[in-house]
């Protein structure tokens, strides 16, 4: 007995999923189970969790060669989710079910035949769409996640004996095919906190306004307790919900990231608040053979919050540099390289030093002025000057705590940046940008810039050198948003001035 077999699954690299063809061979050589083209090692036991579960369902190996080749051989594949693919394909060559087709099979196998759910399911399915294989069958726990694709016509099962009467094995009793459920409900996005909570920081709670509506990055630096966490907290609450595309962007590198499968796309901007001795990996991503996307990944399209920034280590903060900059992490590895998304704003909260007591009233510093550098100097000049709104916060008064809070619920405020939002988004349409934050220097010196007067404050700070050339674009993007929350067609001398105050944060030094 010999015969070929095929089949198809896919491998995720980083968040995006890769086609992989399964070729079985069955020979007439000395009996024995190959498996091919760069796995790595919880695939390799995918032989003996084969050998079990097919013998269980009735369709025991034949004595015979066996070879398994995974197809392209040179990208390195990895965890259990073949173990359908390569069943189907070693059968089919064994003549026991008819051929798949352009099926695609994902699914782990217990060593009774069971089908176990995977990860990464959105983006494997993703995938297979795009390249034309809309034909799913995956574990019936994994059905909702892959439901959600467009265009995928998915079967889920229990157990591979139900998996193989679809394919006409004679040797088990059909199973009915699970129906395709409508697509999961949305996240509702339902906060727990509001906006509103955050009292005596007016300033603050209009510089996460300006930060929200234009996509800015923001730095919060003040002694303990004033509500800098509370803002940062606050600001997903405030942002619009996430675009159908966005979402789906958005729930495919969590379902990745092996966060497992929730009630539906997530339709609110992600939160990610990584611990202070998180690594350059954890934040990043990394792993040798396979690259799992670290916090600022997971923050695609959300808010990634580095609170006390300052204790993190230098080098862990400089490797946010580049994804600032790009939207997108490169991990480099001496076989391969893996892009993930990473179009995150940045929220970082610090101390003023290390007691945390520097501008606090009725408190005593106890830090030397040597002691506040080299703490601040941890935040980097070129990180410092990528940050478009930096706010210094102080104890409140005691009367305003005693006032209406933010005077802005996390619903106003959020009717408020989607209308700015809206106002940017039709005016950069023809410009090819998202959001403020976004707009390049070619295009402020452009068909948006400003008259002389609005930026002759500006001007004379970049000549005398107080303001380098990338904060000069960064704080007329900030005026621009400013412009668009206050309903301005343009910005002013007024709202390049406020952008300006915003970007100094005036009372702390931060180098």
């Amino acid at each position: 007995m010999s015969g070929q077999g095929r089949a198809f699954s896919v491998a995720i690299e980083g968040v995006v999923g890769r086609m992989v063809e399964v070729e079985a061979d069955i020979g007439a050589s000395l009996p024995g189970f190959v498996l091919l083209g760069l796995p790595d090692a919880s695939l390799l036991e995918a032989k003996e969790r084969i050998r079990a579960a097919v013998r269980h369902v009735g369709h025991p190996l034949p004595a015979r060669k066996i070879t398994v080749n995974l197809l392209p051989a040179g990208m390195p594949k990895r965890g259990p989710g073949f173990d359908l693919a390569i069943v189907a394909a070693t059968l089919q060559a064994q003549g026991e079910i008819r051929p798949s087709g352009k099926t695609v099979f994902l699914g782990e196998l217990t060593l009774d035949g069971r089908l176990r759910p995977i990860g990464g399911v959105l983006p494997a399915v993703l995938a297979a769409v795009k390249a034309g294989h809309t034909a799913i069958i995956c574990p019936r726990a994994n059905h909702a996640e892959a439901a959600l694709v467009p265009g995928a016509e998915v079967a889920s099962f229990d157990s591979l004996d139900q998996v193989l009467a679809v394919f006409g094995s004679d040797r088990v009793r059909p199973e009915p095919v699970s129906p395709r459920p409508a697509p999961a409900e949305v996240s509702s996005g339902a906060e727990a906190a509001d906006f509103a909570e955050v009292l005596g920081q007016p300033e603050a709670c209009r510089a996460a306004l300006v930060a929200a509506a234009g996509g800015h990055h923001l730095l919060l630096a003040g002694p303990p307790g004033v509500g800098k966490t509370m803002i940062a907290e606050r600001l997903p609450g405030i942002l619009p919900e996430l675009s159908p595309q966005e979402a789906l962007e958005v729930s495919a590198v969590h379902s990745a990231s092996g966060l497992g499968f929730r009630e539906g796309l997530l339709r609110t901007p992600p939160f990610e608040r990584p611990h202070h001795t998180a690594t350059a990996a954890a934040l990043l991503g990394g792993g040798s053979g396979w690259v799992r996307p670290g916090a600022a990944s997971r923050a695609h399209r959300g808010v990634l919050f580095l609170d006390e920034a300052c204790e993190f280590q230098r080098n862990v903060i400089d490797a946010l540099r580049q994804p600032l900059e790009s939207g997108v992490i490169r991990v480099d590895r001496a076989r391969f390289s893996v892009e993930l998304p990473a179009a995150f704003q940045l929220v970082m909260a610090t101390n003023p030093c290390p007691c945390g007591m520097q501008g606090a009233e009725g408190r005593t510093c106890t830090c030397t002025s040597l002691m506040r550098r080299r703490y601040l100097g941890r935040l980097s000049g070129p990180v410092l000057d990528r940050i478009d709104v930096r706010v210094a916060l102080r104890p409140p008064a005691e009367s305003l705590l005693d006032g209406p809070g933010a005077a802005m619920t996390s619903a106003e405020a959020r009717a408020s940046v989607a209308a700015a939002r809206k106002r940017a988004q039709a005016r950069l349409l023809d410009l090819g940008h998202e959001a403020n934050a976004l707009v390049s220097g070619r295009d402020l010196r452009g068909p948006l810039r400003l008259p002389r007067e609005a930026t002759e404050v500006l001007d004379r700070a970049l000549a005398s050198g107080l303001v380098s050339p990338r904060g000069y674009d960064r704080i007329l993007r900030v005026a621009w948003t400013i412009a668009d929350l206050d309903g301005e067609s343009q910005p002013g001398a007024e709202q390049v001035a406020e952008a300006g105050l915003l970007r100094e944060a005036e009372g702390v030094s931060l180098g």
